[in-house]
């Protein structure tokens, strides 16, 4: 657990803002070659226009989330500290909203499918907040509560968690969050392979429920954010706000799917729009 890779000068080289890029970049990658196999002419060139945009109202989305929602009481004692995101702290969540509203204004832009575009992005998605857990992991931050038990994640001085709970065993909540990712990811592509094929907007439907209802119960485990009513805290507001909108976006895209196939008649079609 490493917060620093080296020092140029006085400058230091960070693993959390480094392996952050690479979540984005090897996010962006996978996209990208989905985009030319199962996308639509054009939809590559398109991924690179908008790629720029995703990091910006990711990063802004992200830190909104994590300062007004998750951290308040700690970001209004410290303002200054609002803009150093490069220290760490940005919610996952909210870099899935800022993209998200960043991407519907392009896409509306040059009149694309929203659906069409984040389908391909479901994949990327995934496996960038896989590596970004690493990045946590590495930072000291995002951990859990003690287990109170012979077993857990135990960070070292000069981090957070440290800082928190000293040398108490934690819940690796972080951790599995990051492998259960990659869980959803690799299911995601066996799911997929279903010969009739799914409806537009349905695996940025998978995407909303599987993983905002493991983010839910992992949350139970963490140590690191203020709880509220029902002993909840911003994480899993979001997430069931967040399944919920997945869930209403399910059914909306089997009924649509309905109404374009009368039964008995077999869709021949690519299943883009």
């Amino acid at each position: 657990m490493h917060s620093y890779w080296f020092f140029i000068g006085s400058f230091p080289i960070r693993s959390y803002s480094t392996i952050f890029a690479l979540a984005f970049l090897l996010g962006l990658g996978i996209t990208l070659y989905l985009a030319k196999i199962r996308g639509n002419p054009g939809d590559a060139d398109h991924w690179w226009g908008l790629a720029p945009w995703l990091l910006i109202g990711g990063i802004v989305g992200a830190r909104f989330w994590q300062v007004f929602f998750f951290d308040w009481g700690y970001y209004s004692a410290h303002p200054g500290q609002i803009v150093q995101v490069w220290n760490g702290g940005l919610s996952i969540q909210g870099g899935i909203a800022g993209a998200l509203a960043a991407a519907i204004w392009y896409l509306r832009r040059h009149r694309l499918s929203f659906l069409h575009f984040a389908d391909i992005a479901t994949p990327g998605i995934l496996l960038g907040q896989s590596i970004g857990r690493d990045a946590d992991f590495m930072n000291g931050s995002a951990f859990g509560a003690p287990t109170h038990k012979g077993f857990g994640e135990v960070y070292p001085p000069g981090t957070l968690a440290y800082e928190t709970y000293g040398n108490q065993p934690l819940w690796p909540a972080v951790t599995w969050e990051g492998m259960v990712d990659v869980a959803l990811f690799a299911l995601l592509f066996v799911v997929l392979q279903r010969k009739k094929g799914w409806p537009l907007g349905f695996p940025f439907a998978y995407y909303l429920v599987t993983y905002n209802v493991c983010r839910f119960f992992l949350e139970m485990l963490r140590g690191d954010s203020p709880r509220g009513v029902f002993g909840w805290d911003a994480a899993q507001w979001t997430a069931l706000v967040s399944v919920a909108i997945g869930l209403a976006l399910a059914i909306w895209v089997f009924l649509r799917e309905e109404r374009k196939t009368p039964l008995g008649v077999q869709d021949k079609g690519t299943g883009n729009e």
